[in-house]
């Protein structure tokens, strides 16, 4: 119980690695607030998940790309959980779909900045003034951020990557605070992300390219957030941390 009496703000809290998150930080003692834009049902299950094991939680609706729902987001928190937060986790994020240069418009850039990367802007600056010392946020960056993506992915790649240069200079500016910033770069992970964008040889290949000659799964990913979120990682900040069991090295 890690995180007992801890309150934790999951964007993307819904479905796949959010869901994991929400239920692994519930597990270790958070009130965790699940926020959800487009999966409703998924939302209230993940919330069944946790109260079935004790645990407690909070479902919110909203859009992380733009900043009246974010902040409505930090207020149902306060309201529900009072005035201190203590865990911010960024997994909201997307590819929405592969796009070359030539194919890409101006509409569908800013659709995929927007949500992989202002989102983390936005609910960081709602939440940040509730945050006490010894808080910790958790982004989610991407392999794509270090090698560019597969075919079609330059937008995502690139926004991912602004988030790793984020969390730096969030570790430097909130570290006076005692807030620490970490962000983590997953490589292949079981969800349907992959089973909408990755062919199955794409993803036997890549398993095949691995170290551990597999995909990794939420769980995985979650116990890692958990770490981050919790004093065991009390000296951690301004990291990008791999999983992606050994398919590449930074």
């Amino acid at each position: 119980m890690r995180l007992k009496n801890k309150v934790a703000i999951v964007t993307g809290g819904a479905r796949d690695i959010g869901r994991a998150i929400s239920c692994q930080l519930a597990r270790e003692g958070a009130k965790v607030v699940i926020n959800y834009f487009d999966s409703e049902d998924a939302a209230n299950e993940t919330l069944s998940m946790i109260e079935s094991e004790g645990g407690e939680g909070l479902v919110v609706y909203g859009d992380m790309t733009k900043m009246a729902d974010t902040n409505s987001l930090v207020e149902k928190t306060k309201e529900a959980y009072g005035e201190e937060i203590h865990i911010l986790v960024n997994v909201a994020g997307g590819l929405v779909g592969r796009k070359k240069i030539v194919e890409m418009d101006e509409d569908f850039f800013d659709f995929v900045v927007d949500l992989n990367f202002k989102s983390v802007y936005l609910a960081t600056k709602a939440a940040v003034p509730f945050m006490p010392a010894g808080s910790a946020i958790v982004n989610f960056s991407s392999l794509a951020a270090r090698d560019g993506g597969g075919p079609g992915a330059s937008a995502y790649a690139a926004a991912k990557g602004a988030v790793m240069t984020y969390t730096r200079s969030m570790a430097k500016e909130l570290g006076p605070q005692g807030i620490r910033v970490n962000s983590l770069a997953p490589g292949v992970i079981s969800t349907t992300f992959h089973d909408t964008f990755s062919t199955p040889q794409i993803r036997a290949n890549i398993s095949n390219a691995t170290a551990l000659r597999r995909e990794g799964s939420p769980q995985e990913v979650a116990d890692l957030v958990a770490y981050l979120a919790s004093a065991d990682s009390s000296f951690l900040s301004g990291n990008n941390i791999d999983i992606n069991g050994g398919l590449a090295f930074s």
